[in-house]
């Protein structure tokens, strides 16, 4: 038997009601700098709708699903798959499930899948966060440091292949006034001592912020196709630091059919000034 604090494959988390309000949409697009005018006005469906991942961090809402090894984790992949967007005034229900929990290289992964609900309980997404844990405890100091990203091996290729178009979004300084927007409770995401206490030199720009960043190039070009249809597999690949300026870009690889519509599929990162890549991974969006 498990006990009841234990993290294991199959545990449910629980649910909650969020009501999709305007202020809580503006807020959102204050804290990424994305002000989408379907956002606020009419929209393709019909009144305003909710930034597609409006509620990424419903899954941090409770942390019961972290081990016990807080020193030095990670936010390591996020998948998305977004089926149908919210509209402001809606009801959302949102429930969080543990999925998986697998070990690679010298960390530990747990997998929380979190479905958003519609009132009429139509599945409007669907995010699942693997988050990393360190095996064995380090000795207190530096897990990672601002160095690390400078490596060969953290250098990553976004791959080969036909070119059908490139996009790019907004280049973005992440300001601490952002990163306390972001992720408002006090903790190594907008605190300096509490990075430290983690392990990190400085602030460590939550990981969901990047994604958004992503979101809103993918929105800019698919519009429709991305709020239904879009999809996201990306790996956080190096650290973000308070401070960074970064700018996601894509290449459309190939466009393939979809009932009587067409999927664009695309290789998708997102990267600092010099080219460090932070996230690193592929989108698709429905082309009507």
């Amino acid at each position: 038997m498990t006990s009841d604090n234990e993290v294991y494959v199959g545990r449910y988390l629980g649910e909650r009601v969020v009501e999709i309000t305007p202020e809580l949409v503006r807020e959102y697009s204050e804290a990424v700098d994305d002000h989408n005018r379907w956002y606020s006005g009419e929209s393709p469906f019909g009144s305003a709708v909710a930034p597609a991942l409006l509620l990424h961090s419903e899954v941090y809402r409770t942390l019961s699903w972290y081990l016990p090894r807080i020193y030095g984790n990670l936010h390591a992949r996020q998948e998305w798959e977004l089926f149908q967007p919210a509209t402001v005034g809606d009801r959302v229900t949102t429930r969080s499930l543990i999925v998986d929990r697998y070990i690679k290289r010298d960390r530990e992964y747990v997998v929380n899948e979190v479905t958003c609900f519609g009132e009429d309980g139509r599945p409007l997404n669907r995010g699942r966060t693997h988050q990393s844990f360190l095996l064995e405890r380090q000795p207190e100091g530096v897990v990672v440091d601002k160095e690390r990203e400078k490596r060969a091996d953290r250098r990553f290729d976004v791959g080969e292949g036909e070119v059908l178009e490139e996009i790019a979004g907004h280049a973005k300084e992440v300001t601490l006034e952002m990163c306390r927007r972001f992720s408002p409770r006090k903790s190594y995401h907008n605190d300096v001592e509490e990075a430290r206490k983690l392990g990190f030199p400085d602030i460590v720009v939550q990981g969901m912020m990047p994604l958004c960043f992503l979101s809103e190039m993918m929105s800019d070009r698919f519009g429709e196709g991305w709020f239904a249809g879009g999809r996201m597999n990306v790996n956080l690949v190096n650290v973000v630091w308070r401070g960074d300026s970064l700018t996601c870009r894509g290449i459309m690889r190939e466009v393939s059919p979809e009932g009587s519509c067409q999927r664009a599929n695309l290789r998708v990162w997102c990267e600092k000034a010099d080219g460090t890549k932070v996230v690193v991974g592929s989108a698709s969006a429905v082309v009507l």
